[in-house]
């Protein structure tokens, strides 16, 4: 059938019409999808794991609305200077850094610091400061607290200023519940109790080392990084000088030479993502199962429960270490920055 050169117009205009009316509701739906607003609180130069969920953190800018990015010391990785310089390395090449506020927070630990928050120079003062401004700002949403390594930071800031409580929802990555030890968790087992004992929405993304129910589980090998990162990212706008040393234009090229430098037990070159896991599955819950206990406490080195607790803290375990790796994977090739 062949159409009236009069009437192929107004069937044109009819069908742009319609694709606009469709198209313009669906825009308006994705505009509007609520971000996360997450903060970033990490001891970025202590291993690999930090620099991995920094970048995984920023390349999902159409997921979270990153407000900031705060920097804590634990034993290993040197001060406070040293990592903030290396989270500020990571940022550089991620091509975020002056975009996302980068803040200096403690060096020594809560019990030490607590006795000095009314000074106006307290340590860890300008992290502690900025969490409970950020907080303060939420209305309807909680704003998503991110510890990737001691507790130091969080507890301070919900002690300086409790009200946050009801405005901050805290994801840690840490502890080895219900077996003892962990790095993060020895790091400040004041500021993990101080938490625990407080009416704060608290969920602990579990380490697990050795077993395949924590993020311990959610690792990668020299190969797979060989084979998956060089190049990956956005290039930089200037060439960033490693902790290793070397210069780099992008974050892919930085995460072979991480972990050409890192010790691991195996042959295989493998090291576990934890910190990342915690940011995939604030991303997708789906991927991890958890579960809803009483508090418990640390007491000498061994958790205590106490089941008859109405504090309630949540779990997550039994990680989904394929689907995870592939999104890391994919958000390195398809990056979406804040």
């Amino acid at each position: 059938m062949t159409l009236n050169k009069t009437i192929l117009p107004t069937i044109l205009f009819i069908f742009i019409g319609l694709f606009v009316f469709f198209q313009g509701p669906l825009n308006a739906q994705n505009a509007n999808r609520k971000k996360i607003k997450v903060l970033f609180d990490t001891d970025a130069n202590n291993e690999l794991d930090d620099q991995h969920a920094m970048a995984y953190l920023f390349f999902n800018g159409d997921i979270f609305d990153i407000v900031g990015v705060t920097v804590n010391a634990t034993r290993s990785g040197g001060d406070i200077n040293e990592q903030y310089l290396e989270a500020r390395r990571v940022m550089k090449l991620c091509n975020v850094y002056g975009k996302i506020p980068l803040l200096k927070g403690a060096n020594a630990a809560f019990a030490e610091i607590r006795p000095h928050l009314d000074d106006s120079a307290f340590d860890g003062a300008a992290a502690v400061n900025f969490i409970i401004s950020e907080a303060q700002k939420m209305d309807n949403e909680r704003l998503v607290l991110l510890p990737v390594g001691k507790l130091t930071n969080i507890a301070l800031a919900l002690n300086k200023d409790p009200d946050i409580a009801e405005k901050v929802r805290i994801v840690w990555l840490g502890s080895n519940y219900p077996e003892p030890g962990e790095y993060n968790q020895d790091n400040d087992v004041a500021a993990l109790n101080y938490l625990l004992n407080m009416e704060v929405p608290f969920e602990m993304v579990t380490v697990r080392y050795g077993k395949p129910s924590g993020t311990a589980a959610v690792t990668a090998n020299r190969a797979e990084i060989r084979s998956n990162m060089p190049g990956k990212g956005p290039r930089s706008t200037e060439p960033v000088e490693g902790r290793h040393g070397g210069t780099f234009n992008n974050f892919g090229d930085y995460s072979v030479n991480l972990y050409e430098h890192i010790h691991t037990s195996d042959q295989a070159g493998t090291r576990a993502l934890f910190d990342m896991a915690a940011v995939a599955i604030v991303k997708n819950p789906d991927w991890a199962q958890n579960k809803l206990v009483p508090a418990p406490v640390l007491e000498d080195g061994k958790w205590k429960e106490r089941t008859g607790n109405h504090r309630k803290m949540v779990v997550w375990e039994h990680f989904d270490k394929e689907a995870i790796m592939k999104d890391f994977y994919h958000r390195m090739n398809n990056f979406v920055l804040p």
